[in-house]
């Protein structure tokens, strides 16, 4: 059984790699992580309302209703991350923002 001078050490260790890998995430995000929690919670609304048709529609509404520029890379950036329809933005993608 590790020792509990071990598992500190192993903390103190991983911190910096684990700062490091959330300020490359914040870097790489192609909107803000306020736009992002803003889509969650539209994608939250409206497939409780309407259900997933298995498309990005409502988010492809919410990116050209918030203007948001180069929309492309977004979902881009979103399907390269588990979303590729509506319901696995809010399921796969979310998670990442916890």
């Amino acid at each position: 059984m590790p020792s509990k001078a071990g598992k500190e050490r192993r903390k103190q260790l991983l911190a910096p790699l684990q700062q490091e890998a959330a300020a490359a995430f914040e870097k790489g995000l192609p909107m803000s992580r306020e736009q992002f929690h803003q889509l969650f919670d539209h994608l939250d609304e409206a497939l409780g309302a309407h259900g997933c048709d298995h498309t990005p529609g409502w988010t492809l509404r919410y990116l050209a209703a918030e203007r948001v520029e180069q929309s492309e890379v977004v979902m881009a950036w979103l399907a390269e991350h588990g979303g590729h329809c509506d319901c696995e933005i809010l399921a796969n993608v979310e998670e990442l923002f916890e």
